[in-house]
C-alpha cells in the first residue's frame, strides 16, 4: 500500500472496548472513524468520505445488515465487512445478498487479516473508482465522435 495514501475506514460496533481496541490497533495506518449505532455512523458518512465501511453485526435498534442495506442507495461506493462474534450462516447470506458484503471476519479478528482485508477492499474501492471514472470518459468522447459525425454528415 502507498504509505501516503489515507484509507478513510469507519466501524460500527454497540461495544465501546471493540472500537477502542480497532482505533488502537489500527489508527496509526488508516484514518479511523468509529460509531456506537447504525445511526451514529449514518451521520459519518453524511459528512466523511469513507473508503470501508466495517460494522458488527449484532446490535440493538439496527443489524449490521441492516444498517448496510439501509445506506446502499444513498452511500453505495464504500467497500462493506461485516463482523460478527456469531458463525450464524445466515446473516452470513443476508450479509452478502442484502448488504452488498465484501467480507466476513469472524470475532475476535487478527490486527494482520483484518489489515489484509481493510487494504484488498481498499483496492477493490480503488479500482471502482477509476473504473466508473474511465467510462465516464469514454462516454464523452463517444458523444463528441456522434457530434463530430453528425457534423460531417450535414455538410
Amino acid at each position: 500500500m502507498d504509505p501516503n495514501l489515507s484509507i478513510n475506514v469507519l466501524y460500527v460496533d454497540d461495544e465501546v472496548h471493540n472500537l477502542n481496541s480497532f482505533k488502537a490497533g489500527f489508527r496509526r495506518l488508516f484514518n479511523v472513524f468509529t460509531a456506537e449505532s447504525a445511526m451514529e455512523g449514518r451521520k459519518i458518512l453524511e459528512t466523511e468520505m469513507i473508503h470501508i465501511i466495517i460494522t458488527d453485526q449484532r446490535m440493538p435498534v439496527m443489524t449490521g445488515i441492516e444498517f448496510l442495506e439501509s445506506i446502499i442507495p444513498f452511500f453505495p461506493d464504500p467497500i462493506r465487512i461485516l463482523l460478527t462474534g456469531y458463525a450464524d450462516i445466515n446473516a452470513v447470506i443476508d450479509a452478502i445478498n442484502k448488504g452488498q458484503v465484501y467480507k466476513y471476519v469472524q470475532k475476535p479478528w487478527m490486527d494482520e487479516d483484518l489489515r489484509i482485508n481493510i487494504e484488498k477492499a481498499f483496492e477493490i474501492y480503488s479500482l471502482r473508482r477509476d473504473n466508473k471514472e474511465l467510462t465516464e470518459k469514454l462516454l464523452q468522447a463517444n458523444q463528441q465522435l456522434e457530434f463530430l459525425l453528425r457534423q460531417n454528415l450535414l455538410s
